[in-house]
């Protein structure tokens, strides 16, 4: 006992120094480990490009500009003039559809609200559903009327109803843009309209407002409609999205066509667990429109798939003075890959985890990442993050748990 009182305060001293020198530790991945990637899509706002294939630079568009995307991941699979400026005509209603998708879902907006037409937008002219001015529409109506005859009084209606006027809602869909990731986009109006020649936007950036839309369930209730009617069956419409007609798993999304911008679309697709967008500016025609489309979305659904990678099961990470032993970690979402066909069966994953971290650990911390390759190349990287907190232990707790290590 005489001895351990005389070691005593030299333990306690040693503890102290420990306690302070972790105090400022973090939680880090092995030696010569960077930073981890994050590869979540629903976080992306960003496209990245695929992995080349042979034959996607011989996809026969005639368009001006075009892209086609995967619309799970964001991969960008085919571009021509991608980032270019060019007027958008009504495909610009796409933004229009998003911000008042998002107002019905957050509750500042219902489908049965009943939407008075103004003296503006009754003056739209182009296509439209001939609103007169003081007349009564439900937002279920006006976002049909939009989403399938590309009605531009029925789009101003809606705009000035959310936002109190057309500018204010303009404002938004350029704010809106910003949150997106749109870096070539400059929203004059919410119809697209040639009033205004400041109307730009890119191939790329439609591409980002159309996955994003298209995160909307309720949206494709709207643009798979391929004839249908508001005031009671009064008033016709017709999608003009031929596409929806006659492209197996077409689901939208929309047309455009001014003098000045010819002929648009941003046209998406779905079949089976995949779903593309091709988007085409400013080709000559409304058939060179289709084909367009159609050439980016055949090739789409022939040569990729989408995979869900399966995450292993992860180790338990020990932990350094902490209340807990070993702490456990997850990844917040399985990794969604577009990969070639031929490479889907080739698909691994490595973990990157240190063997222990100092507590303190909150729950949500970033402990690692899960690599994904495919052929040995890496595709992805997502975090993995510590399942649960873990307290540190206190000066006394150290000491008490040495005293039992001693004693025993």
């Amino acid at each position: 006992m005489k001895a351990l009182r005389t070691i005593l305060p030299v333990i306690l001293s040693v503890l102290l120094l420990l306690q302070c020198a972790s105090a400022t530790e973090t939680v880090l991945l092995p030696e010569g480990e960077q930073a981890v990637s994050a590869f979540i899509a629903d976080e992306e706002q960003r496209t990245r490009p695929a992995a080349a294939l042979a034959g996607v630079d011989d996809i026969a568009v005639t368009a001006r500009a075009a892209v086609l995307v995967d619309k799970a991941t964001g991969t960008l699979i085919y571009a021509k003039n991608e980032d270019e400026m060019l007027p958008p005509a009504s495909v610009t209603k796409i933004m229009t559809m998003l911000l008042t998708v998002e107002a019905i879902e957050n509750g500042t907006l219902s489908l049965d609200t009943v939407v008075t037409c103004s003296d503006h937008a009754a003056a739209m002219g182009g296509s439209q559903i001939y609103l007169a001015p003081g007349e009564n529409m439900t937002v279920n109506e006006l976002l049909k009327s939009v989403a399938v005859g590309s009605a531009n009084d029925a789009s101003v209606a809606l705009a000035e109803h959310i936002a109190g006027s057309e500018e204010l809602f303009v404002s938004r869909m350029n704010a809106r843009a910003l949150e997106l990731g749109m870096e070539h986009t400059e929203f004059h109006n919410c119809t697209g309209l040639p009033a205004d020649p400041g109307n730009r936007i890119s191939a790329h950036d439609i591409a980002i407002m159309s996955r994003e839309l298209l995160r909307h369930d309720l949206i494709c209730n709207y643009t798979t409609i391929w004839m249908d009617s508001v005031r009671g069956g009064t008033f016709g419409l017709a999608n003009t999205n031929k596409l929806i007609y006659y492209y197996e798993g077409a689901t939208g999304l929309k047309t455009g066509f001014t003098q000045e911008a010819k002929f648009c679309v941003s046209a998406s697709a779905r079949r089976g667990d995949s779903e593309f967008i091709a988007v085409v500016l400013g080709d000559e025609s409304s058939d060179a429109r289709w084909k367009s489309a159609r050439a980016m979305l055949d090739f789409a659904f022939a040569n990729y798939v989408n995979v869900s990678v399966q995450v292993p099961e992860l180790p338990k990470i020990r932990t350094e003075l902490g209340r807990e032993d070993y702490f456990g970690c997850v990844v917040q979402s399985s990794p969604m890959l577009l990969i070639p066909k031929s490479k889907a069966s080739s698909v691994e994953t490595e973990t990157v985890l240190p063997e222990s971290a100092a507590a303190p650990i909150s729950r949500g911390d970033r402990i690692g990442k899960l690599i994904v390759r495919v052929d040995g190349e890496v595709l992805a990287e997502t975090p993995i993050f510590a399942a649960v907190s873990v307290e540190r232990l206190s000066v006394l707790d150290i000491f008490v748990k040495f005293l039992r290590i001693l004693c025993a």
